[in-house]
């Protein structure tokens, strides 16, 4: 049953897009990266067009959403600042059926708006703090880590084709995950939370959070742009 849905997702998909690409736009600032490997990667997709869009103001991709002309958003930002405007413009997005995928730190983004960690399936606390019923401990990373990666769900669309592997990253411990998360990717390694990347629903859109992406090396790692790349596909809502 799981494989015939996935064959009608990607069936689906491929009707849907036939000749015209998804549109995704990919939202960055706050944090430093490697821009020239990190955009390369997804101009490496096919069937996606990317529009690059480098935040000045925090948040202000959802400032104006009159005439939004994406298919899918694409969080690899890490800033804080959001107001109630843009928080409604987002979830008003979010209830069209507009997809998103969040990387790596952008689970860091918006700290006191505790929906957005319900949002994304996560949060990574940047201090500690009460939130969720209970106190959340502070979150920690490791630089340069060689993580066994362990594909949990081999059947979905996300992970189609990824088998076990190992990625060259920075690991996060002690950050949160929802519990009505779906848990696609998983790590034994000591220094990381278990669960590494998920799919939840938020209004009509479906979501995706992949923990991984820090540097040249992650984003160089074809297993990284397989499931970046299925992600947006997945997450792309069909066309009227």
């Amino acid at each position: 049953m799981r494989k015939a849905i996935f064959v009608a997702c990607l069936t689906l998909a491929a009707l849907v897009h036939a000749g015209e690409p998804i549109k995704a736009v990919v939202v960055t600032g706050g944090h430093g990266y490697q821009k020239k490997p990190f955009e390369d990667m997804f101009k490496s997709f096919k069937g996606i067009e990317c529009t690059f869009v480098q935040l000045k103001d925090q948040s202000e991709v959802f400032e104006d959403i009159d005439g939004w002309d994406y298919d899918v958003i694409v969080l690899y930002n890490l800033t804080q600042k959001i107001s109630e405007k843009r928080k409604a413009n987002f979830l008003k997005l979010l209830d069209q059926g507009v997809g998103l995928v969040a990387l790596h730190h952008s689970m860091a983004n918006y700290s006191d708006w505790s929906e957005y960690g319900t949002i994304i399936g996560g949060k990574y606390y940047l201090k500690a703090k009460e939130e969720y019923g209970k106190m959340q401990a502070k979150s920690g990373y490791k630089h340069g880590v060689d993580v066994p990666v362990q594909v949990v769900d081999k059947e979905h669309p996300v992970t189609a084709g990824v088998s076990d592997f190992t990625i060259h990253d920075e690991t996060y411990s002690n950050y949160l995950v929802q519990p009505d998360v779906h848990v696609l990717l998983k790590t034994d390694h000591p220094t990381s939370t278990p669960a590494l990347a998920w799919t939840r629903t938020q209004g009509k859109s479906r979501v995706v959070f992949i923990q991984l992406g820090h540097d040249a090396k992650a984003y160089s790692n074809p297993n990284y742009g397989k499931l970046v790349s299925q992600a947006i596909v997945w997450t792309c809502p069909a066309k009227p």
